[in-house]
């Protein structure tokens, strides 16, 4: 934002509501990626009897979708 849009940045800096501004932002993208990784958890059936049977192969599962609902997200929340 602050190379991006630097008369923006500016204006919150001045004002004071950047950090308000980057606090809504954070907790928005963050729901996104919960929401997105659940989705992607339903969708091959992870569930909790696969984490009460195999937690590895659960913890593995969870891993990937929370690497690839980041990258998602940052790329419609970061670089777009």
């Amino acid at each position: 934002m602050k190379r991006n849009e630097p008369e923006f940045y500016q204006e919150m800096v001045v004002a004071g509501t950047l950090n308000e501004y980057l606090n809504d932002v954070e907790m928005h993208a963050q729901e996104e990626l919960d929401r997105i990784m659940l989705s992607m958890a339903k969708q091959d059936g992870t569930d909790d009897e696969l984490k009460a049977t195999d937690l590895q192969k659960w913890i593995g599962l969870m891993n990937n979708y929370r690497h690839c609902a980041a990258e998602i997200v940052r790329e419609d929340w970061v670089y777009s």
